[in-house]
């Protein structure tokens, strides 16, 4: 069984749909083993504690340097075993010590189909923003392997997503969710968790 660590920074709710399809039995050669938050005041936690998913809290703000803080991170991923890890709304940067430690085994999900409205400052509500401010008719979510660049590593999926008269950044935002993210960030894990589990790769 791939164990897997989901990485938080706020709300949970991509990996509210990784806890329910995990629930669904949509990953039988995976399980959700700890859910680790970049703050300790993230509902995030609490989405992990109602499902019985072991939690921790490593918080950029009380290590001196990256390095320091990306060997905390690896220490608590080792110590629980961990084999796969899932970016969902982490809002953290990953050193190259953590990336280095799982590497094609590290997932984002992306709120746009890069190579649009990607990179560094790209994250949240600025991206379904600048989405508009240009006049996009088509969006989406990507979901790709994490390596040393913003949002740079290898795509697995993608899902489009249409742009519609009077959309705000927030109604738009909700609609990829709901019509792509929840969608294809469970599909990218079970593909790579299944893949892991034969000892091959995506």
């Amino acid at each position: 069984m791939i164990r897997i660590a989901v990485l938080v920074s706020g709300g949970g709710t991509n990996l509210q749909a990784l806890i329910n399809a995990m629930q669904e039995g949509k990953f039988p050669h995976a399980s959700i083993e700890l859910v680790l938050s970049s703050s300790d005041t993230a509902y995030a936690l609490e989405r992990a504690a109602k499902a019985g998913i072991k939690t921790a809290v490593v918080r950029r703000k009380d290590y001196v340097s990256q390095d320091l803080f990306d060997l905390a991170v690896v220490t608590t991923l080792k110590d629980h075993d961990i084999d796969m890890v899932v970016l969902a709304g982490y809002l953290s940067i990953l050193g190259p010590a953590v990336i280095q430690a799982y590497p094609e085994r590290i997932l984002n999900i992306h709120p746009s189909l890069i190579p649009s409205f990607c990179g560094k400052g790209f994250y949240g509500l600025k991206v379904h923003e600048e989405a508009l401010k240009r006049g996009v008719k088509v969006t989406g979510a990507t979901v790709h392997y994490v390596n040393e660049i913003p949002d740079g590593g290898r795509i697995l999926i993608q899902k489009p997503v249409m742009v519609q008269d009077g959309d705000t950044p927030e109604i738009l935002q909700k609609r990829v969710m709901e019509e792509a993210e929840w969608i294809i960030l469970p599909e990218a894990v079970r593909m790579v968790s299944d893949a892991l589990d034969k000892g091959e790769r995506v």
